[in-house]
């Protein structure tokens, strides 16, 4: 299931936009609640508005359904020897941008970075992403703080790379639709005077490889090399002594959850003042079934695309029970975009990819090396360093809420320092994703305020004792 690509011919264009489904949706008959869905999403933006391959080393364009993307994500086929370490930058220019009063762009100056990190299988790998200094000062105790940023879901096509929507707000040719709505956030983190520095996980971006979609390791260690890089960016002013806090929601959310984990063993000298995971996908069997058949049902087939790419026990499974049509499904989803996902694949049963009829879910709880694979995956094993603030949506039917819940639980066993909000909103639609996107806006205030104050040095204070009472 791998999808690494062998070097193009000499002045050849990489093509990646004619892999569409044979039986991609027909957009007039798109259901009424991605309609919906896609109004919400486009809504917050406008309110905030082991060695490489061979082909890494090349210079040649990549096209990702109808997107040309820059040679700068192409990795080298020499990587630096330590994780952190930055490869290559360059000026990023803001999609989204105005020049302020003293000259200098608001809401920052933004630079492209491609760094080292490590995989899941303990190979090195170039991991691009985005730094931004801020143009507000910071205003509290100590050097200028860091956020490192874990984008949601953008999608499993390069074109969909978090530093590539900061460039590109929206994405819009005919074959992909890309929305950057990290953006409020980024800007909202911005405007406290912190800096900011945005991970585009591995594979996302960068033209070597798969990008790992939910994958623990993969993703918690980007993170946290996102945050080391950040450092040695030409004109950064943010330092060694910089207190550093992880912020994400969905994917992100898992991303700075397994980081929180992973930072003693991981990057010990990266100095974590506060992670903030909003409905994080702690247990990856719970979020499975979550959204298998929803909205987002594209996602899962980035996951398993991700996983039999980076496990071999996880790929025998897929290759012995994907059917041909699951299969080209598969490999179209992942140059797909979120927006791609909902109008090709939303509402899909995974049961629909299978040799058997079963779900995906079914058959890998039905194979021991398959769920061992997936279980290793599961958030909540390790006790985090630093507060933490986890959120949740109590209706969250995408990302359940109860696996998150339980994940503070699993946390506030270990002695964590906990903070837990249950975001109590009314049912807004089963499976069309609103259950899931809305608690992103509505709790961004207070997770923002919440990291700010850890980054000023504040103390947080646990409510574990409270978890027996929330829901």
């Amino acid at each position: 299931m791998s999808r690494r690509r062998t070097r193009p011919t000499p002045t050849a264009v990489t093509d990646r936009s004619t892999r569409r489904p044979a039986a991609r949706a027909d957009r007039r008959g798109t259901p009424a609640g991605l309609r919906l869905l896609a109004g919400v999403v486009a809504g917050t933006v406008c309110a905030g508005l082991s060695a490489l391959p061979a082909s890494a080393a090349g210079t040649e364009p990549v096209v990702s359904r109808g997107v040309t993307i820059p040679s700068f994500y192409n990795p080298p086929s020499e990587l630096p020897a330590s994780n952190g370490a930055l490869i290559r930058t360059e000026a990023l220019p803001l999609g989204l941008s105005i020049p302020g009063l003293d000259g200098r762009p608001m809401p920052g100056t933004a630079t492209r970075l491609m760094y080292r990190s490590t995989d899941s299988a303990g190979q090195p790998v170039a991991v691009t992403g985005a730094y931004i200094e801020p143009s507000t000062a910071w205003k509290g105790t100590g050097p200028r703080p860091l956020v490192a940023v874990a984008s949601g879901t953008m999608g499993q096509g390069d074109q969909c790379a978090p530093s590539f929507a900061l460039q590109h707000p929206l994405t819009l040719n005919g074959d992909t639709v890309s929305v950057g709505y990290e953006a409020l956030a980024i800007y909202r983190l911005l405007a406290t005077g912190a800096a900011v520095v945005v991970t585009d996980y591995v594979g996302l971006g960068t033209t070597d490889r798969v990008h790992t979609y939910v994958n623990r390791l993969d993703q918690g260690h980007a993170l946290l090399d996102a945050a080391r890089a950040a450092r040695a960016v030409p004109g950064a002013s943010v330092t060694a002594a910089s207190r550093t806090g992880l912020y994400g929601y969905s994917q992100g959310g898992g991303a700075s959850a397994a980081a929180a984990e992973l930072q003693p063993s991981y990057a010990p000298d990266v100095p974590l003042s506060g992670t903030y995971a909003g409905a994080p996908p702690a247990n990856l069997t719970s979020v499975m079934k979550g959204i298998d058949g929803s909205a987002l049902a594209g996602a899962l087939a980035w996951s398993i695309s991700g996983f039999a790419q980076a496990d071999p026990d996880l790929r025998a499974v897929v290759e012995a029970n994907i059917s041909a049509t699951g299969k080209a499904a598969l490999k179209d989803a992942s140059t797909m975009c979120v927006g791609d996902a909902l109008f090709g694949y939303g509402f899909t049963k995974s049961n629909k990819w299978t040799t058997s009829g079963r779900s995906i879910g079914d058959i890998i709880a039905a194979e021991p090396r398959a769920q061992a694979a997936l279980d290793k995956q599961r958030i909540g094993t390790l006790e985090p360093a630093g507060p933490v603030r986890l959120a949740t949506g109590v209706q969250d039917d995408i990302v359940p809420h109860a696996q998150a819940r339980q994940l503070a639980v699993d946390w506030c066993r270990k002695g964590a320092n906990v903070t837990y909000e249950a975001v109590k909103l009314p049912n807004l639609g089963d499976r069309i994703l609103t259950n899931h996107l809305v608690p992103l806006i509505t709790d961004q205030g207070d997770a923002i305020s919440w990291m700010t104050d850890r980054l000023a040095g504040k103390p947080a204070t646990s409510n574990c004792w409270t978890m027996p009472l929330q829901p």
